[in-house]
């Protein structure tokens, strides 16, 4: 498959229209992450530029690898009429998502107690798999999150009014319908709410060590002498059961032969179980805002408690794993689409009338975490990325090894002792899930944000690097 590819220019890999292929399909990357993409995830996005309804072309970003039906850091639009929507296209992880915090508390004064607060946002914060989260959650209160995301977090005492105001969707998917997500899912969303997770979720202390455009950083709020904070979860158990759920309806209402991979299986955009289901991740997106709305809660709450008063605020919170209906340009045109994002961040330049007032004039904060122990990067959204990606980029560094290939060749023992020889403190829920999220089973983050930054997808502000890790 690789082969098929032809590079375009630096940064660009193309493979027409062959075999089914309603539109080319395209990878944004250089040829050092090119030569490292996985043979099925191109087999993947070839496929996604199969689907009924897809429109201009699929795209794979730089941190591609292989997902369930749609490679991850993947992206696709779809017409409203004639398109499909698929869970495999959003993610079983639905709204996994990062938000990025700065404080005032000097990197030095933090230093001084570095130890202490990581024990304190360890008991603050449930982490690793199965956790559970602080508080007790009823059905009626739980189907009250899936309305209203964050804003019930909010209304909770969990954040302030402010918070809303600079998270994507301002923290609530206005479609979300509690009434379209299974028992089952609510059963498995009661206990986990306001909890970390386990596999790639961390909350992370950072330091920036690099700015790359002082301007803009200025404008988002950060101060190179300062504490940065990274909360990357999702919606848990809640998310993972609805995509379930509605891969097996998919199945059985609409069947996959007709399909070249059963994971793609999916509904058409206006059918009852499409709209069903778009009312179901919207409400599990709702859950996940309201997740990490509260872990942000206690972070601020567990720097208060060591350091005293500490401001603590919200930079931006960005969804990965969803479906939007937004307007761009196709064919000359400016025409509503469904966008999946799969593995990938929202990227808008100045002026989209998503964006809150406050980043109106700059574009969106982009934020992309590393891997534990490696740097993250703030970027900001962009016109380019509007034209030629609608409007993304990527999420993440990528994997490059299964956590079954990094359990035989890493131990949490190890990697916790590299990390602190490298003045990093780690706590994690267990020396397996160290050992999974080891650096070096991920892509270079650097050469992911640099390939964003060439393509013109997400521009670099500044890069963070950790001080300490809590991970799942």
């Amino acid at each position: 498959m690789k082969e098929k590819f032809k590079q375009i220019s630096d940064y660009e890999w193309r493979i027409e229209k062959e075999n089914g292929m309603r539109v080319p399909a395209i990878v944004f990357a250089s040829k050092l992450l090119f030569d490292a993409i996985e043979e099925d995830a191109l087999t993947q996005l070839r496929n996604v530029a199969t689907l009924k309804g897809i429109q201009k072309h699929a795209i794979a970003l730089p941190d591609i690898h292989s997902g369930y039906g749609f490679p991850i850091g993947g992206v696709a639009a779809f017409d409203i009429d004639e398109g499909v929507i698929s869970p495999g296209g959003i993610g079983y992880d639905i709204n996994c998502g990062v938000r990025l915090l700065v404080t005032d508390l000097k990197i030095e004064e933090f230093i001084k107690k570095r130890n202490q607060f990581l024990d304190e946002i360890f008991k603050n914060v449930p982490s690793g798999l199965g956790s559970k989260g602080r508080i007790r959650v009823t059905k009626e209160m739980l189907l009250d999150v899936l309305a209203k995301g964050a804003e019930w977090a909010v209304e909770n005492g969990y954040g302030i009014k402010e918070d809303l105001t600079k998270t994507e969707e301002y923290g609530k998917m206005p479609k979300a319908d509690p009434n379209a997500v299974s028992n089952r899912a609510l059963q498995r969303g009661m206990p986990q709410l306001g909890s970390l997770g386990s596999g790639n979720h961390f909350l992370e202390i950072q330091k920036v060590d690099k700015v790359f455009d002082g301007e803009i950083a200025e404008k988002f709020g950060i101060d190179k002498s300062c504490v940065t904070v990274m909360i990357h979860c999702g919606s848990r158990g809640l998310g993972h059961q609805v995509a379930s759920d509605y891969i097996k309806i998919m199945e059985q209402k609409f069947g996959w032969k007709h399909l070249p991979d059963r994971e793609l299986v999916n509904a058409p955009i206006n059918s009852d179980v499409g709209q069903t289901y778009y009312s179901a991740m919207s409400a599990a997106v709702n859950y996940a805002f309201a997740n990490r709305q509260m872990i942000m809660h206690w972070t601020r709450e567990s720097f208060y408690n060591v350091f005293g008063e500490v401001k603590v605020d919200l930079v931006y919170d960005v969804a990965h794993n969803v479906a939007k209906f937004e307007k761009h340009k196709i064919d000359g045109e400016i025409k509503k689409v469904c966008i999946h994002r799969k593995g990938a961040t929202r990227s808008f330049g100045p002026g989209r009338e998503e964006l809150p007032e406050i980043y109106q004039e700059t574009g969106q904060p982009v934020i992309i975490p590393g891997s534990m122990g490696t740097a993250s990067y703030l970027l900001v959204g962009t016109k380019k990325a509007e034209e030629v990606s609608f409007g993304s980029t990527a999420h993440g560094a990528g994997r490059v090894m299964s956590r079954h290939a990094a359990l035989k060749q890493f131990r949490g023992q190890q990697v916790y002792a590299t990390l602190h020889n490298k003045d990093i403190e780690v706590k994690s829920a267990s020396w397996k899930g160290l050992a999974e999220e080891a650096p070096q089973v991920y892509k270079d983050i650097d050469e992911v944000a640099n390939v964003s930054h060439n393509v013109g997808i997400g521009k670099k502000v500044c890069r963070l690097v950790p001080l300490c890790v809590i991970k799942g």
